[in-house]
């Protein structure tokens, strides 16, 4: 299954570290990063579990649920857990789902067969508080992710939403925006009275508070 940005993010009812959860029932209100492993007690896996853990306060801040995936047994996550912990030096709380019969994995197109039948890529949804899937990425087995650029990302979806604007490449918070070209000059004037420079009638950067 290829799931597309702007789609309703499948439900599902799972087992997690943190006990049974409905998947949409449990993102509630909040922001959503959602991200899979290959499998329990492997090292990029252990230091991607652990930066998530690190970051729990960044991610707080922008109203955003982590919960991780790997296709093991909850039994399995909570010992590995133990290992995060100690080799990361944090304390993880977050929800990590298990999955060992593939079900969540098959859903979201984790499982790439080319890669391996049994244990799924490195996928992150970035899905919203209406449950649409906002991001997809997908990283190989062995290329551990940059978590700056998820964070990057989620301020840019957030800012966006919440000030009608798209960002630029290398955005970051506190940078100039682009006023989408669907916004004519006339309907500009009202939501950005700051103004704007115009490069080009089709690119406008403008600040936003």
């Amino acid at each position: 299954m290829s799931l597309k940005i702007g789609e309703t993010a499948p439900n599902f009812k799972v087992e997690t570290t943190n006990g049974p959860i409905d998947f949409h029932e449990w993102i509630g209100d909040s922001w959503c990063f959602f991200f899979s492993h290959p499998a329990d007690y492997t090292p990029v896996c252990t230091t991607e579990m652990g930066r998530t853990s690190q970051l729990a306060a960044e991610f707080t801040k922008r109203n955003v649920k982590p919960i991780g995936l790997s296709t093991d047994t909850v039994e399995e996550h909570k010992n590995w857990i133990l290992d995060v912990n100690d080799t990361q030096h944090t304390n993880l709380t977050f929800p990590i789902i298990a999955d060992p019969d593939l079900a969540v994995s098959k859903l979201y197109g984790m499982i790439h067969p080319s890669e391996s039948e049994t244990a799924a890529v490195r996928s992150v949804f970035i899905i919203d508080p209406k449950k649409k899937i906002r991001l997809t990425m997908t990283y190989p087995m062995s290329v551990g992710r940059n978590f700056d650029e998820i964070l990057r990302v989620i301020d840019a979806l957030q800012l966006g939403d919440k000030k009608r604007v798209a960002t630029p490449a290398d955005w970051r918070p506190g940078q100039k925006v682009i006023i989408p070209p669907s916004i004519s000059n006339d309907e500009a004037k009202d939501i950005f009275p700051q103004g704007w420079d115009e490069l080009r009638p089709y690119l406008r950067l403008t600040d936003v508070a």
